[in-house]
């Protein structure tokens, strides 16, 4: 089991990408997290997520998509093949990391974080066996959805009613493994007392089915 001690900041790519990895004994998979705009590495809500994955055997990075300079550029907030090249770069980083490189690799994508997510899935389908997207707007992803080959899992709180219509048209497009999951009576944040925990039940459950085994497994 990780503790908070446990861990450690790095810095990734000659961009210097500020990142949170904690790698628990054992580790089933690596998740690597995609935030929303306006949030990093240090979101509460996915720093949630991400401890409990840890508790259930799963590595995770949590990073910076852009440097500071840039998150002062609100089109690169939004730029989502920016962002998911990001992702991407992530993910070789950790293939060369000696705590992180035998691992399978799925990415977490929170509200804008979840298009880069499918994106950069969709570059690197070789890398990237899963993925779970909380809030999302997958719709994002646009022309990459059909390309996606990681299963999918998207989850919605019920009560953001123009979110899950956009999850819904953004499913149909995919052709992968994919399943929509929504959480009664949780809104776009999942702020109500309980919501958050029902989104690391069905995030747990979609990593570690999809994570078992080890990158050279195929």
């Amino acid at each position: 089991m990780v503790t908070a001690t446990d861990v450690r900041p790095v810095e990734i790519g000659t961009l210097g990408l500020q990142a949170l990895l904690g790698v628990p004994n054992d580790a089933s998979g690596l998740v690597i997290f995609a935030h929303g705009s306006g949030s990093g590495r240090l979101s509460p809500r996915n720093n949630h997520v991400a401890a409990a994955l840890r508790k259930a055997g799963l590595a995770t990075l949590l990073l910076d998509l852009l440097t500071p300079s840039e998150e002062l550029d609100r089109a690169d907030v939004f730029d989502i093949p920016l962002l998911a090249s990001r992702l991407n770069l992530a993910t070789e980083w950790a293939s060369q990391h000696p705590d992180a490189k035998a691992l399978r690799v799925g990415y977490f994508g929170a509200s804008t974080g979840a298009g880069a997510a499918l994106v950069g899935a969709a570059k690197t389908p070789d890398q990237v066996r899963a993925v779970v997207s909380r809030g999302g707007r997958p719709d994002l992803a646009g022309d990459a959805l059909p390309r996606v080959r990681a299963p999918t899992l998207l989850i919605v709180g019920s009560l953001d009613e123009p979110v899950i219509g956009l999850n819904r048209r953004a499913q149909a497009r995919l052709t992968c493994k994919t399943e929509l999951a929504i959480v009664p009576g949780a809104s776009h944040l999942f702020e109500e007392p309980g919501t958050l925990d029902i989104v690391v039940q069905h995030a747990t459950r979609w990593f570690r089915n999809h994570l078992g085994g080890t990158a050279k497994e195929g």
